[in-house]
């Protein structure tokens, strides 16, 4: 596959591996996104496809959005290229699979959890920090619900908690967790389980499941989305958090 700046990919017997290469925390950034969106374009296009696997090189899978890129001049861009990689993966008929060792953060944390299954090692852990920042996770107000429960989605999104990848576990977050020293033996030993079936029957299969929430997920986001944008970037809370963040100081909500 062609090269890129920000992004690793190869396709090896029915799965594509797509590995986020801006380290050492892969923060996402706008540029980072388009190239996320015209790979996931060309290589979702393939109907031989049985999975795509999201991971990454560093310490981290993703500690999340570039937090400049939520400015006023820049944040209707940044959903859009941002979202645009979620619409097309949720329209998928391969597995999504998150590949997680390490933390995933914010952006970071919606990347892995939107996946249809998490793998994770025992040094992941996953979070929501937005709040903290003055604004909310869209992607993850959308798939959170759906995944773990209005109440634990309510925990996370609104306070801002992070979790181990076990308490992820538990909750319904992440599908396996394997011992770091083995991680990378698992995740081998799981996709070989993937490659062993019959890559149309497993697109169906996913289809088939999918189908009771695609279209919510896809609806619940364009209503997400007017309200992050049309509501809650006319707060000052939202643009002190961001000034704070990026000075480096603790920010002074107006609560308005």
């Amino acid at each position: 596959m062609s090269s890129y700046e920000f992004l690793q990919a190869d396709v090896a017997e029915g799965i594509a591996t797509v590995t986020l290469n801006r380290p050492p925390v892969n923060v996402m950034h706008i540029p980072m996104m388009a190239e996320l969106n015209t790979l996931l374009e060309t290589t979702l296009a393939d109907a031989n496809l049985a999975a795509v696997v999201l991971r990454a090189n560093g310490k981290a899978f993703s500690a999340g959005v570039d937090v400049t890129d939520h400015t006023a001049d820049k944040v209707a861009d940044m959903i859009r290229e941002f979202h645009g990689i979620f619409r097309k993966l949720a329209a998928t008929d391969a597995l999504t699979i998150a590949v997680v060792n390490g933390a995933a953060l914010g952006g970071g944390g919606e990347l892995a959890t939107f996946c249809d299954i998490v793998l994770a090692s025992d040094r992941a852990k996953f979070g929501q920090p937005e709040v903290q920042v003055g604004v909310f996770p869209p992607i993850a107000a959308c798939i959170l619900p759906l995944k773990i429960g209005i109440s634990k989605a309510l925990e996370l999104n609104t306070i801002g908690m992070t979790v181990d990848a076990h308490e992820a576990h538990r909750i319904g977050l992440v599908n396996q967790v394997y011992p770091a020293d083995d991680f990378d033996d698992g995740v081998a030993d799981y996709l070989e389980g993937i490659r062993k079936l019959s890559r149309p029957v497993v697109r169906m299969a996913k289809r088939a499941t999918a189908m009771v929430t695609r279209g919510q997920v896809l609806t619940h986001l364009e209503q997400v989305e007017r309200l992050y944008l049309d509501e809650l970037m006319k707060l000052s809370d939202a643009h002190e958090g961001i000034a704070a963040f990026m000075e480096k100081r603790q920010p002074s909500w107006k609560h308005a």
